[in-house]
């Protein structure tokens, strides 16, 4: 059965924080804002009806599931000393986040001339980046086994969030979620992009042996808790976000990885799913999503009236 839900405008003060932290958020290296409203009528690598619009339309699935994804990332030693030998996340997390969120928002939301430009660029950055583990194992940024892994992690990670948090999404609506990635996923390089969540499970349970424990996932967890993502005030949230990440690896990984007590505490999933939920039907002007709808010649609020199946 569909619901059709309405969306919620948020009183004139809450609007205009939130409209700033976004703004902020948005505003990478010092420069404005992207602007995901032009040019008119340009195609995103995914249409606006797919699920995918839906997911990354919601800030609480996005902040958790990146959590998780990262968290999975580092497990693997050759993504995690890739990641935290030639990143300067562990110095400067911000400037660092942002520009990954807004990696994120332009392969989802963005036209596709300008997605497809940005992910040439990063291609040519991972082309510089090699090394060796702490154990000697050689490794570079551009290998497609590596990139399969970061891929299924960050689909599975967001996916997850809003599946848990936000709104239960269908098994075929899952699925169609995971088939959408896969343009933008053979772009970045990943060439064996899993299409169903039967396939991203499997490689989950392939992948297990290798994944290991390590303080830097520690450290990366202490980071996120303390990063100045959200304002002040809302810091112990913002801890809680970061529990409500570590709660959705999958629990033979978390007991492998050590974090089986670092997950959420009684009570606190119902406050993440509510602010999930509250958060899924505010529209904002700065936010992509609307942006693109608005690009596409669609209503400012369509990803948020849609019929739920």
């Amino acid at each position: 059965m569909s619901i059709a839900l309405a969306p919620i405008v948020p009183p004139q003060t809450l609007q205009m924080l939130a409209q700033t932290a976004l703004l902020d958020l948005m505003a990478v290296d010092g420069r404005p804002p992207a602007d995901f409203s032009r040019p008119a009528g340009e195609a995103a690598l995914v249409p606006p009806q797919s699920v995918s619009w839906r997911v990354f339309k919601n800030p609480v699935a996005l902040f958790v599931g990146g959590v998780a994804a990262v968290i999975l990332e580092l497990a693997e030693p050759r993504v995690r000393s890739g990641v935290w030998n030639f990143t300067s996340f562990r110095d400067d997390p911000l400037p660092r986040l942002r520009r990954t969120g807004l990696a994120t928002m332009i392969t989802v939301y963005g036209p596709r001339k300008t997605a497809k430009s940005m992910i040439a660029g990063v291609r040519r950055r991972h082309e510089r980046i090699a090394g060796s583990t702490e154990t000697g194992e050689a490794y570079r940024a551009d290998d497609p086994q590596l990139l399969n892994w970061v891929q299924a992690t960050a689909a599975f990670g967001f996916l997850e969030a809003y599946h848990r948090y936000v709104r239960e999404l269908s098994r075929d609506a899952r699925d169609r979620y995971y088939g959408e990635g896969t343009e933008a996923a053979a772009l970045y390089g990943a060439d064996a992009a899993q299409r169903t969540e039967a396939e991203l499970r499997a490689l989950f349970l392939a992948m297990q042996s290798k994944l290991e424990r390590s303080d830097v996932i520690f450290e990366f967890l202490d980071i996120m808790r303390e990063a100045p993502v959200f304002p002040a005030r809302l810091g112990p949230a913002q801890r809680m976000l970061v529990r409500a990440a570590v709660d959705l690896v999958p629990p033979g990984i978390r007991r492998k990885l050590g974090l089986d007590h670092a997950g959420l505490r009684v009570g606190e999933g119902a406050l993440v799913k509510l602010a999930g939920c509250l958060a899924d039907h505010v529209v904002l002007e700065a936010s992509p999503a609307v942006q693109a709808c608005q690009r596409m010649g669609l209503p400012a609020d369509y990803l948020y009236r849609r019929a739920r199946s």
